[in-house]
Parts: structure tokens; sequence; C-alpha cells
């Protein structure tokens, strides 16, 4: 490679990190968002249909959110962690009743119960419309508990740290990536939107998830975009100072870098305009959200993006909102429990939203987190781990069921690697390339799109959720 050549993919990437830098609208008047410009795509699309990513940032508990239910489950679940089970008797409630049981690798089946702070999602795995994924977590291609021992293949890099694992859930790659397989997907439809800034909308900040290579993550509040300050109310007081600042931010110029930004800035205070025009002009919603759960104004927004697609002429969306709090070393009894209640009614009361939009079967959610944590406590909570159990929610959805293979309830099992840390038996190239393929992406797109699942046998590639 020249140095001609690396200076212009330098400056290249430079302007593609430059253009996904996101709204600081609320820090200065003049603040300005900063989106994604590019136009490119692989699919197209007529049909309207949307991903939801879930996050449950710090890793979220998975044996206290789907509790291990059959007698000898049970007993192994409450020894392993005696100060942090739940009673068997609490769990009567929200016990799943799925088509079929699910099976662990020696064939023996497993019952499961809901926490009972999820007991707003039983309604839905009982209407077929809320999966379960079992041991769900990051791989670089099927491993073996021997294969893992030996360190005989590739594993994923820096296991059970939470910003390497969060980065390789979301992008297959460890912290420090540039785009994730959510914006990679967004890379192929951006087209089939007449309005690409709204491809990937993310309403909890910020996440490698959403960054594409061409497109990036237009970031909004729980009550719409943040304008500029500047320019929708008259600076220092003056219509004219705000008109004088709008050309200055907005005029072409001849340096590279200056009207890029300028033009970046032109982007955003036009989608401005057109999304709070779309908003303000979107039916109403009826479906109440629980009140003082953030999670659920965040879900509640993406409802009122959903239902403003077609004045954006949207085909193709993907959403991220975010619950953190879940990295519970101690007080998992009083702290999860809080954490699963509002988790359990804002996916439940978005559930109904997309019902009243009538885009049920449009739209797709799912959960997603760090890593799962160890099934032994810690006298008050729980460690880092690895595998975890995770839901998936629509009208596409194959509900009722459960997904991948049940592990075996024990301290160094068959399953885990000690400590009740899965070994994860699905991993999340499977899980992304079935969510890619009802979206519409193509089997030598996925592989372009998650770099390890070319792994998978082609059998194995989906999972046949949706």
């Amino acid at each position: 490679m020249g140095d001609k050549h690396g200076m212009n993919a330098s400056r290249r990437a430079f302007l593609q990190r430059a253009s996904a830098l996101s709204v600081a609208g609320a820090a200065a008047p003049w603040a300005v968002s900063l989106a994604a410009m590019a136009e490119a795509s692989a699919a197209g699309a007529t049909d309207y249909k949307a991903l939801v990513c879930v996050f449950l940032y710090g890793g979220n508990d998975y044996a206290n959110t789907l509790v291990p239910y059959d007698s000898a489950s049970y007993a192994q679940y409450q020894a392993l962690r005696p100060t942090l089970a739940y009673a068997r008797d609490a769990l009567t409630g929200t016990v799943l009743a799925p088509a079929g049981a699910p099976l662990d690798a020696a064939g023996f089946a497993h019952q499961y119960a809901l926490a009972p702070e999820l007991a707003p999602l039983l309604p839905l795995f009982n209407g077929g419309r809320l999966g379960v994924m079992l041991n769900l977590g990051t791989l670089v291609q099927p491993t073996t508990k021997q294969q893992y021992s030996n360190k005989s293949v590739p594993l994923p890099p820096k296991l059970f740290s939470h910003n390497d694992q969060q980065s390789v859930w979301q992008s297959s790659l460890p912290e420090g990536a540039t785009s994730g397989w959510g914006g990679r997907i967004g890379d192929l439809f951006e087209a089939s939107n007449a309005n690409a800034t709204f491809t990937c909308v993310n309403v909890a900040g910020n996440a490698v998830f959403l960054s594409g290579r061409s497109v990036a993550q237009y970031q909004i509040s729980t009550v719409g975009s943040v304008a500029l300050a500047g320019v929708k109310n008259p600076l220092f007081g003056s219509a004219a100072c705000s008109a004088a600042l709008r050309t200055l931010i907005t005029e072409p110029r001849v340096h590279l870098l200056e009207n890029e930004v300028n033009r970046v800035s032109k982007r955003s205070l036009d989608a401005n305009e057109v999304l709070t025009g779309a908003l303000a002009a979107a039916p109403a919603l009826s479906t109440v959200f629980p009140a003082s759960n953030n999670l659920a104004d965040q879900l509640k927004m993406v409802a009122r993006m959903i239902a403003a697609a077609p004045a954006l002429g949207a085909k193709r969306q993907v959403f991220f909102v975010a619950l953190g709090g879940f990295d519970n070393h101690d007080g998992l009894l009083t702290d999860h429990p809080a954490l699963l209640t509002r988790l359990g009614g804002a996916l439940a009361a978005f559930d109904a939203a997309t019902a009243e939009l009538q885009v049920a079967d449009k739209v797709t959610t799912f959960t997603a987190s760090d890593f799962g944590r160890t099934l032994t406590g810690n006298n008050d909570g729980s460690d880092h781990g690895w595998g975890s159990m995770h839901f998936v929610m629509g009208g596409a959805v194959k509900g009722q069921r459960f997904y991948g293979t049940a592990p075996v309830v024990a301290n160094n099992g068959p399953d885990d690697v000690g400590q009740g840390r899965l070994l994860p038996t699905t991993s999340i190239e499977q899980f992304a390339a079935t969510l890619g393929t009802w979206l519409g992406v193509s089997d030598s797109e996925l592989l372009a799109l998650l770099p390890n699942l070319a792994n998978y046998n082609l059998s194995a590639r989906t999972l046949g959720f949706v």
C-alpha cells in the first residue's frame, strides 16, 4: 500500500467517524448533530419491517430471569445460590408451558419459570408472540468444553470483560470496533428508505451496534429529536442571529473538512424538521406505558417512530434502546427484581403498542446483554459469566417455544466452564443471521455481515424462530 493510498484511506476513515458523531444539542446553543451521509444499499424492500434491540447493560443474571423449575434442576439451582434463589412456590404463577419441552444435550427435558417480576410477559409467551433463547452468547465457532479447556479453538477476545463483550455482542469485534451488525444491516437497506437518516435510530445514546460502514445512527431522546437551540429559538433574542447561525453552519465551504461538517449540519437540521413534523402528524397512541420507567419511555418513542414510518418513507429500520444496572455483584435480591419489573412492563406495553398500530408482525424485538452471570453466588450477588437466556418478541416470532439447548444446572457441569458460567451452545451470529434473514438479507450478504457465520454449517446458520 502506497503512502498516498494510505492517506486517502485514513482521510475517508476520519470523515466516516466524524459523520457518526451524535447530537449534543443541550450542551450549547450551536451544538450540532452529525448524521450519516451515504445512501448506498445492497438490498431493496417494499414492505415495512423493523428490529428493536433491548440491551441490558451490565450482564443480566440469567438464572434469576429464567428460573429452573423442574424438581431436579430447581434443587441444584437452590443449592448453588441458597441466598439468592427464588422460592419455588413463588414461581408457580409464571411457569412456562411451551409447545415442546426444552431438552439438554443428553435429551432430558427441562422446565422453566419466568421471574415473578416478568409476569407481564407470560400472556405474550402463551399467545405465541414470545420465544426464549437458551444459552446464547458470543462465540467464534462451535466450541466444546474440552476445546475451551485445551484452548484448541479461537475464543471471543477478553471473555468476561464488560466493554469487550458488549462490543463483541454488538459487532463481533472487541472494544474499538467501528461498526455493529445492526448498522451493517442498515447499510444494506438504507437506500430502500426515502430518508436514509432514519434507518438506524438510537434512543439510548450511542452504541456500536447501530454504526454501519456507510449508515450512522440517528440519536433521539425519549421526547423526540434534539433541536439545535440557537436555530430553534431566537439566538440572543434575535431571529436575525439565528438565521445567520444557520447560514454559517450549513452553507457550502471550500475547505474539505469545513464543507463536510456543514453538509452534515444541514442534514441534521433538515432531519429534525422532518421528524418533528412526522411525529406530530402520526396517529396518537392509546397504549399506556408504565410511568417512571425510562426503558418504557424509550420504547414508546420507538412506537411513535414506527407510527411515523409511512410519513418518513421508511421501509426497514433498526432501533436500539437500553436499560442499565445489571452488574449485580451485590444487591441482586433488591436491585435485580426492580430491573426485571421495568423490563417486563416496558416489553408488554411495546407489544400492545405494535398491535394497536397493526404492525405486530412487522416488528421483532429482542433482548441482549454483555453476558450472563455465574450460577454460583458470592453471597449477595453473582459474578461475570458468558452464555445467557434471552427473549425474542413479535407477531412474526414462532413463540411459546424454546430455542437452543437447555443447559444442565451444575457448577462445572457439562455446559459450563466453572461457577455456572455457561459455555454458549448458540452463537450471536446464528441469532443475528436469523433476524437478518427475516428482514430480507440474502445468504451471501449474511456472510459479509457476520464474519464468524462461515464457521457454522449451512443448516445451522439460522435458528427458525421467525
